[in-house]
Order: structure tokens, then sequence, then C-alpha cells
């Protein structure tokens, strides 16, 4: 582990939650920007599943070509939003980070969120993080494990 206790002990939890779900563009421009705050350590997305088949009815089986499943980029990395942003979980590093995220939120969001603080991400493995990384897991990837998906965890500013 590279940081010290405390570094650790600083760190700070919170969760955007805006009133409505953000569609594609407002994701991407928000998310671009809060990837531009030096001291987000961790960002986590949540939100309903966009779905890519029609799971019953007459058209079982079906693609479903949804408007809202677009790619966005992010820094350099390019992906494909499978759902729509509901809530934003970050841990940040002190108070003065937390706040300039309030700030980044308050000019890209064109209508009123919830910012809370609180304990959002696990600090010790969980069944589904030793399912998805084994004994040996990387403390920093505690609950960003999704076991439904199949899709690898997206870490921005890393070049594999």
């Amino acid at each position: 582990m590279t940081n010290s206790v405390s570094e650790a002990d600083n760190r700070i939890q919170v969760e955007i939650f805006p009133q409505r779900l953000l569609n594609a563009e407002t994701a991407q421009m928000l998310l671009s920007e809060l990837n531009k705050v030096d001291g987000v350590l961790k960002a986590l997305i949540h939100g309903p599943r966009l779905p890519t088949m029609v799971s019953a009815g007459p058209g079982t089986g079906e693609k479903v070509n949804h408007p809202d499943r677009k790619v966005v980029q992010i820094a350099d990395t390019v992906l494909e939003l499978s759902i729509s942003v509901g809530r934003i979980r970050l841990e940040v590093a002190d108070a003065d980070v937390k706040e300039e995220v309030r700030a980044v939120c308050e000019r890209v969001l064109p209508f009123p969120f919830e910012y809370r603080e609180g304990l959002y991400f696990h600090n010790r493995v969980t069944v589904s993080d030793y399912a998805k990384y084994g004994p040996d897991a990387d403390v920093e990837m505690l609950g960003l494990s999704d076991p439904k998906s199949h899709d690898p965890i997206c870490i921005l500013g890393s070049t594999e």
C-alpha cells in the first residue's frame, strides 16, 4: 500500500446525487471535469443498466438500440456508457478537494443535486471482490466490482 495511515485517514468520500438521470453528454462533461481535479482518488458511477436485448414479450432476443447507450471519452479513455448515470461516488484527498468538486458540479449540472459526505467504499474484501480479484486484491480496487458485469473496470489515466 503506497499511502501512509495518516493520508488514508484524511480521505473523504462524497456522493453526488442529481435530481435527474444524466444523459450521455452531461455525464461525459461532468466526468471529464471531475477527472481534471487533482486529489480525486477514486470514482464510481451508479445508475440503471441500459438494456442490450429485449428480455420479455414479442421481441424477445432482439437487440435494443437505446439512444442513451453512447460512446463517451473521458481524458484519453473511450468507453461505452452501459448505464444511465444516477449517482457518482468519489473518494477525495481532503476538504479542499471536496469543495473544488462541489464547485465543478455547480458549474456543470444544469439542475439541483444533493452533495453528501459519508462512507461509500469498503475497506475490506467482500465476497464479490474476492471472486473477481482473488485473495491478493489491490486495496484501491475494493468495492469497485459489479458481480453482474463482465466488463472490465475503467481506470482513468491508466495505459492498461
